[in-house]
């Protein structure tokens, strides 16, 4: 959660802050990838609990994540 909330503080100025500004950039990004990584100690019993969340936001999310990187991108 503390990361969540780290992204949602960074970005509070919008998006267009968050595309002219690369700082902003970094940290957001460097926050995804902390938690990303969080994931992979989580604990089996823990992820037995709930085996469908990843696989959920795979098929939710990752479609739109990945077309607003790649517009990103496209930038630099």
């Amino acid at each position: 959660m503390e990361c969540i909330e780290a992204v949602e503080t960074y970005t509070t100025q919008g998006q267009n802050d968050f595309l002219t500004n690369a700082l902003v950039q970094d940290a957001v990004l460097r926050r995804l990838q902390i938690m990303a990584e969080s994931t992979q100690r989580l604990g089996d019993e823990l992820k037995a609990q709930a085996p469908n969340v990843v696989w959920q936001i795979v098929e939710n999310n990752l479609p739109s994540l990945k077309v607003q990187i790649e517009s990103i991108l496209a930038i630099y």
